[in-house]
């Protein structure tokens, strides 16, 4: 069994040093070999083992995922423990509800609802109050009502759900599209994106998966640019 949340940047041991076989075993080149140290070799090697499984632009990004990992797993032959993803309220699509329970907007709005959910998934505010800031003020300027949906990008899609907009599309303060708001919902919060605690939540447990975030968050600004207010905004 690897467990995810070891095969990180920066992280040594053993569930790195199988994650290097795997590649080497694909053909991803690793000079120094399976040494067991994930470091800038071993990210771009698990760069094109992302790109191979057709994984392109940011999310050929070097970090392991949940669900990349698990595709080399098949190949290697180990098994993947996702961590977060089992620890979530993980709910169905169908259940995903478009209620907008009108929360408030703006700056200190947002810190307030940032602190809760950081509360409820365990990371700690001092990382993830401004990550979270950051995020909603580049995605729906804070969750401005004319802000909470996006009508246009490329996941403005699918059948006319109850709110008047099409079912993919991303939503809510950090704009997560239904399909992720439902696969890292928190336990006990809204079944909304609308509702800004929820839709935080989601987003917390998705970096963790997707990103590698740490558990704390320490690292959040740092491998999710849209979270970075020193660098340029960019889809997280």
């Amino acid at each position: 069994m690897v467990l995810l949340r070891n095969t990180q940047f920066g992280k040594s041991n053993e569930d790195v040093r199988a994650v290097q076989q795997a590649l080497i075993l694909r053909g991803r080149d690793i000079v120094d070999g399976a040494t067991g140290y994930f470091g800038e070799q071993t990210k771009a090697a698990y760069a094109a083992e992302q790109r191979a499984q057709g994984y392109t632009g940011a999310d050929a990004d070097g970090v392991p995922g949940c669900a990349s990992l698990t595709e080399l797993g098949k190949v290697a032959g180990f098994e993947v423990d996702c961590g977060v993803v089992a620890a979530t309220g993980r709910i169905a699509l169908d259940q995903v509800t478009f209620d907008d329970p009108d929360d408030n907007s703006g700056q200190a709005a947002m810190d307030t609802y940032a602190a809760e959910a950081c509360a409820l998934t365990g990371m700690d505010p001092r990382f993830g109050v401004p990550a979270l800031r950051t995020i909603s003020k580049r995605e729906s300027a804070s969750n401005d009502p004319r802000r909470r949906v996006n009508t246009v990008d490329s996941n403005a899609r699918g059948r006319i759900v109850s709110d008047g907009h099409p079912l993919n599309c991303s939503r809510g303060a950090t704009q997560c599209i239904p399909t992720t708001f439902a696969a890292y919902h928190q336990t006990g919060t809204a079944q909304t994106p609308y509702d800004v605690v929820a839709c935080m939540c989601a987003t917390i447990n998705y970096v963790r998966d997707r990103y590698g975030v740490s558990r704390d968050g320490s690292d959040f600004a740092f491998r999710v640019q849209q979270a970075d207010p020193g660098r340029p905004p960019r889809g997280y």
